[in-house]
């Protein structure tokens, strides 16, 4: 079905309109690097907004004559979009947060290229420089906010949501900005966007008028989980694994909401991470909620981490079931927590400086067939290990649902094979065939094929 598109020239609003000769030849030589590639990639993403597609490959070829070109002036830049999606504009238009959203894109993707890959300043193989490097991309997309208070609550949960546990997401975000509190998504639909769209009522209740409204993507899953418009800071982290980082560094609690295979990932990461012996006193709330329909999937979730990370794993957080008054207060008092922490041991308020990760949870994963079948899922590591372990086996089925390129890798190799200790592949098999069964590994309506095989 042929998609209706636009061709249009666009102004930045205020946000990176000067930029080198070199660095427009390295964005627009489809030669280099892939640069161009993922700059186009990326800036489809934005303008299929609100579009309830999923999957990165169908995107690009639903619009395969989609193209952009920087037009340099003596008074900055523009660009040039042709063959882009309709949805974008009003009345010819592009609508002004997609715009922001776009030149975000083009600010991320330059600011990485130029100033952090190849760069010596940020030793890359190294826990602490790619600590430094999340530190510098955040700083220079001004996400990082000093002389204010912890308030930011990150909200991780599924694109794939059913309407009840989306208007519940919007409830817990209501009472949360009541509470004075900001919102940090993955930017997509579904239980990233619910919290926002809730909170703004509450900053609009309480006439907070700055409320942070803020989505931490990176290029592989952007097509998936396009930016909805409620987002007002976005960021593109280079990678899953700094996009993890970000959240959990610039976040002062984290609230997870039903979800499917990434949703499991981002648990299993902040857990690995909140295990390290280093983290053991710090305060940092974690609390699992969702609708009374959600209950018996909070369950499996927790029946879960008791068999594979233990009950250590389990004190890590707390589930609340159908109280969005309830998640707001304990997360407002955690945050309290928060602060006279950093506080008392002179951490910032903006940047998680002392939380400890392990190179582990940091390294890219790039979930090949070799590299999924051989993972080490089995109990005879300590704790924080196997879970950054089982977080890059979910990793995986996350780039063979959505991602362009996990997805041909699928079509070529057939699925990936998942293998380890008898008991954690049982556990495994049985949550990822529930969330096949609750329709968490697709958007509603689209029938899914696994990408993967769970060999017991």
């Amino acid at each position: 079905m042929r998609q209706p598109v636009v061709n249009a020239v666009i102004t930045p609003d205020g946000k990176l309109d000067v930029l080198s000769k070199l660095e427009v030849s390295k964005l627009l030589d489809s030669s280099q690097g892939g640069l161009y590639k993922t700059f186009r990639n990326c800036s489809l993403a934005v303008l299929n907004c609100g579009s309830g597609m999923d999957d990165g490959k169908e995107l690009l070829e639903r619009y395969p004559n989609f193209a952009i070109r920087i037009i340099q002036e003596q008074r900055g830049i523009k660009l040039d979009v042709t063959g882009a999606p309709a949805q974008a504009f009003v009345d010819g238009k592009m609508i002004k947060g997609i715009n922001e959203h776009l030149f975000a894109v083009l600010r991320d993707i330059v600011y990485v290229s130029n100033e952090i890959n190849d760069n010596p300043k940020f030793d890359l193989a190294r826990s602490a420089g790619i600590t430094d490097a999340v530190f510098h991309i955040l700083r220079n997309a001004n996400i990082l906010q000093p002389m204010v208070n912890p308030n930011v609550v990150v909200c991780w949960g599924g694109h794939s949501i059913s309407r009840k546990e989306y208007e519940y997401s919007k409830l817990v975000g209501h009472e949360m900005g009541l509470r004075g509190l900001d919102i940090c998504t993955g930017c997509g639909p579904g239980a990233m966007k619910g919290p926002m769209k809730g909170a703004t009522i509450g900053h609009a209740k309480q006439r907070i008028k700055n409320g942070q409204y803020l989505g931490i993507t990176e290029p592989g899953i952007i097509a998936a989980e396009s930016p909805n418009p409620i987002v007002n800071q976005l960021v593109i982290m280079p990678d899953i694994e700094k996009r993890l980082e970000a959240f959990v560094r610039t976040g002062h609690g984290i609230v997870v909401f039903p979800g499917g295979a990434g949703t499991a990932e981002e648990i299993l990461y902040i857990l690995g991470v909140l295990l390290h012996p280093d983290n053991q006193t710090m305060p940092f709330p974690l609390i699992f909620t969702g609708p009374d329909s959600a209950k018996d999937y909070f369950k499996q979730i927790d029946q879960f981490i008791a068999g594979t990370l233990g009950t250590e794993a389990q004190k890590r957080y707390q589930i609340i079931i159908d109280d969005p008054v309830q998640v707001a207060a304990q997360m407002h008092a955690g945050i309290q927590q928060v602060r006279q922490y950093r506080k008392e041991t002179g951490d910032a308020y903006y940047f998680n400086w002392q939380l400890k990760i392990d190179s582990v949870f940091q390294q890219p994963f790039i979930p090949s067939h070799a590299a999924m079948r051989d993972l080490e899922l089995h109990k005879d590591q300590p704790a924080h290990d196997l879970a950054a372990n089982l977080r890059r086996a979910f990793s995986g089925i996350v780039a063979g649902n959505v991602k362009d390129d996990g997805i041909r890798a699928i079509e070529e190799h057939g699925h990936f094979e998942i293998c380890g200790d008898a008991e954690i592949m049982r556990l495994m098999d049985s949550l990822l065939t529930s969330f096949v069964q609750q329709h968490r590994m697709k958007l509603p309506g689209k029938k899914y094929t696994p990408c993967y095989r769970v060999i017991q």
